[in-house]
């Protein structure tokens, strides 16, 4: 069973399943009443990251959490992690819950999946919120070359290397340095050596010229919220802002937290979020 954080009687509808997508078996948390909102969490985390976002705003949508391959509580699958796979099973979620006009809320590689899926069912896809998306920078040689070296330091935590534990709570402390965010980093931590070898084939997609998502974007014809943590290290918005400001009609929320604003600076997340949910719906609804 998952332990989900204690909702009020207006979230309380919620159902935990496992949905049978592309070859793979995905957990699926359910929770709240409303518009559909799909939420998609970076590599090595998990559908939890939402717990507390969907606490708060259940009463006003009905939130879609999806644990990838290999994380939270779905199984493992022997297709590597790749932003376009992940995008594969979100399209394949959304037909087999046969979810339509969904807002996709994508963090880090969910980001860069979400991209991918509207792209491929623009039909299902009203909006999107990236939270420190990945794919929006060119994938260049120091890209590459940084990619690769997460990718070896992941591969070893995964072969059992000694040092990695503490290595990669030192890491998690910058990517989620916020104290908000406590709860949820010792967790991830706690998980590292399960899922360290889907972050070394995670890594291992960032530096293929296939994880440049620029041109994908740029032809959306869904309405885009970045909603971007300026604290962040390993996508820093200083790379990005040049093209958010070039999507026709993209709103920026820009926050005081690292990785993943939602769980660092919820109160502000949630203002700029329900603002943009808002303007999905039109003038006077």
């Amino acid at each position: 069973m998952i332990d989900l954080p204690a909702l009020s009687p207006a979230h309380d509808l919620r159902e935990v399943q496992l949905l049978e997508v592309r070859g793979a078996t995905l957990n699926v948390i359910r929770c709240g009443s409303g518009p559909p909102v799909v939420c998609l969490h970076a590599t090595g985390h998990g559908a939890r990251d939402f717990d507390r976002l969907t606490q708060r705003l259940g009463g006003d949508f009905t939130f879609f959490s999806l644990d990838w391959p290999g994380q939270g509580d779905s199984q493992r699958e022997a297709i590597p992690a790749s932003a376009g796979r992940y995008a594969e099973l979100v399209g394949g979620a959304l037909e087999a819950l046969d979810l339509k006009d969904a807002i996709l809320l994508g963090n880090s590689i969910g980001g860069a999946a979400a991209i991918l899926c509207a792209a491929s069912h623009p039909d299902r896809v009203r909006g999107l919120v990236l939270c420190n998306s990945g794919g929006l920078i060119p994938v260049n040689l120091f890209i590459r070359m940084f990619c690769r070296h997460m990718a070896r330091r992941f591969e070893k935590g995964a072969a059992g290397d000694p040092a990695f534990p503490a290595w990669f709570r030192r890491f998690y402390r910058q990517v989620l340095p916020l104290p908000e965010a406590a709860w949820r980093r010792e967790e991830i931590v706690a998980a590292g050596a399960r899922t360290a070898p889907v972050l070394a084939q995670a890594w291992r997609s960032f530096a293929e010229p296939a994880a440049d998502l620029r041109p994908v974007l740029k032809g959306l014809s869904a309405p885009v919220l970045f909603a971007w943590g300026l604290r962040d290290r390993i996508l820093p918005w200083f790379l990005v802002r040049g093209l958010a400001r070039r999507i026709p009609g993209a709103r920026i929320a820009l926050f005081d937290a690292g990785h993943s604003a939602f769980l660092e600076t919820p109160e502000a997340f949630d203002a700029a979020f329900l603002d943009f949910a808002r303007s999905l719906r039109g003038p006077g609804t």
